[in-house]
């Protein structure tokens, strides 16, 4: 019995596959970027995001748009919705990636809590921005 999965990896899932390794690789400085945005802006600008297309870049997610393209698929993006709605900034890091028309939730819980990431980080969030979007273009490139 098998249950790897034998097929090749299609392009739509790969550009998942990637982000999740991109994430996992740079949980801290997400983390502390996640945190630095947050205090400049609380949720009033909507949820980061991270944009593939055409090149790596950070974005904002309003809350109206994310509600709109739930209603436009069905309520498929009701768990999402809720994630976003209500996740505790002081623990968790919440954003969404954006590839190939599709979205996926990126959450994760990170050690230590975004606060202390953002203040062992040595940057502000212009040079977090600057720093994980190279390391975004260099990653998806290859």
């Amino acid at each position: 019995m098998f249950f790897g999965n034998s097929q090749p990896e299609s392009g739509d899932n790969k550009w998942r596959r990637e982000l999740d390794k991109f994430v996992k690789a740079n949980q801290q400085e997400l983390a502390a970027l996640f945190w630095g945005l947050w205090l400049a802006n609380g949720d009033s600008q909507g949820t980061v995001g991270i944009d593939l297309q055409p090149a790596p870049h950070f974005i904002y997610c309003p809350k109206e748009q994310i509600e709109n393209l739930n209603n436009k698929v069905d309520n498929r993006l009701q768990e999402i919705l809720g994630i976003v709605e209500n996740h505790q900034p002081e623990v968790e890091v919440v954003m969404i990636g954006i590839g190939k028309g599709e979205i996926k939730l990126i959450q994760f819980v990170p050690e230590p809590a975004p606060q202390i990431c953002f203040e062992q980080a040595g940057k502000d969030v212009d040079g977090l921005l600057d720093v994980l979007e190279q390391r975004m273009s260099e990653h998806f490139s290859s």
